[in-house]
C-alpha cells in the first residue's frame, strides 16, 4: 500500500511542529536530513510512514514527560534555594507555609 501525498505532507509537517523553531531560509541539518528523507522515499514508504509517525508520537510524549517533570518536580532541573524547595514540596502536600513577619512588614 503507497501513502497518499497528503498522509506523506501531514507527517512532514507533524515532525517540523516537534522540532526547535528556525527560520525557513535557514533550516537545520535535521531538517534537511528528514526532507532529504521523504523526497526519497523508494518502495518501502509504507514502512517510512509508520517510523515517521513513531518518531511523532515518541517527541510528543518526550515534551509532555519534560513538561509534567517540572510541573511536579519544580526544583529538579532548576537552581532554587532551598527554602523556595521546601515551600514547594509543603504546598504539594497540601500545606502552606505561614507568611513572615519581620518588624511589623511582610516579607
Amino acid at each position: 500500500m503507497a501513502a497518499s501525498p497528503s498522509r506523506l505532507r501531514s507527517l512532514y509537517r507533524s515532525i517540523l511542529r516537534e522540532l526547535p523553531q528556525r527560520p525557513l531560509s535557514t533550516p537545520s541539518p535535521i531538517q534537511q536530513r528528514i526532507r532529504g528523507n521523504f523526497a526519497t522515499s523508494g518502495g518501502n514508504a509504507a514502512r517510512q510512514v509508520e517510523e515517521g509517525e513513531q518518531y511523532v508520537q515518541f517527541v510528543q510524549a518526550q515534551r509532555m514527560y519534560a513538561t509534567l517533570l517540572e510541573r511536579y518536580n519544580p526544583g529538579i532541573g532548576s537552581t532554587m534555594d532551598e527554602g523556595e524547595r521546601v515551600r514547594l514540596t509543603a504546598r504539594r502536600v497540601g500545606m502552606n507555609f505561614p507568611e513572615e513577619w519581620t518588624l511589623g512588614r511582610k516579607t
